[in-house]
């Protein structure tokens, strides 16, 4: 099919899969336990500094101009989030100081991106995939900010995070549909996004049963 026909296609297959990392009417956010503002900061700290790291890695390892300018773009953007959120938590009365979020290492997800190595299951995988995934779950997270009367940092998600994410998802698009244009371009592409989709949805499974956390920001 054409590359128009298959990021098409992936879209909505995305779309699909992505309804299963929506919480059901009993998981609506409760600020209350461990469950806080807060806490669900300190995790969008370390989904922040992964996604700066990856894309800075696949930066330096490509030779395509306007695939390095994309993920320049994008590192420049979750480091800057990742600032904004330490930020938040400071105003918050947490020293992000304090705060290590790669002390336990990298998760899942970051140790299956890096293993990736061409353009389209890059771009399939990161780009159009996982900020895909981090703009449903940002949305959920603003909604748990209201809930929990904290408007500042709903506000920090809603006008500055969502969008970035959003643009880099369209940034992911756009690639896809340059380099997604053989078959065997566009089954990589296909099997970096589902795997993409599966690791989310496991680790977001996981942190439900083992923590209670859910409406965590980003991916």
């Amino acid at each position: 099919m054409s590359a128009d026909e298959f990021v098409a296609q992936l879209d909505a297959d995305n779309r699909a899969l992505l309804q299963r990392l929506q919480p059901d009417d009993t998981l609506r956010p409760e600020a209350e336990g461990d469950l806080t503002v807060v806490n669900l900061l300190k995790i969008a700290l370390k989904n922040e500094i992964e996604a700066t790291e990856i894309a800075a890695r696949w930066l330096v390892a490509t030779d395509e101009i306007d695939v390095k300018l994309a993920l320049a773009r994008q590192v420049g953007d979750e480091a800057k989030h990742y600032r904004m959120i330490a930020e938040r938590l400071r105003e918050l009365g947490v020293d992000p100081t304090t705060v290590n979020p790669l002390a336990k290492g990298y998760g899942p997800l970051f140790k299956y991106l890096d293993t990736l190595t061409t353009t389209v299951e890059r771009v399939a995988a990161g780009q159009f995939t996982r900020e895909a995934i981090a703009v449903v779950k940002n949305r959920q997270f603003i909604e748990f900010c209201e809930r929990a009367e904290d408007a500042a940092t709903a506000a920090l998600y809603r006008d500055v995070i969502e969008p970035d994410e959003r643009y880099h998802h369209e940034l992911g698009r756009r690639l896809l549909l340059r380099c997604a244009t053989t078959d065997a371009a566009q089954q990589a592409a296909r099997r970096a996004a589902r795997r993409t989709l599966e690791l989310a949805e496991e680790l977001q499974t996981a942190a439900l049963r083992t923590a209670g956390i859910h409406h965590a920001p980003g991916c």
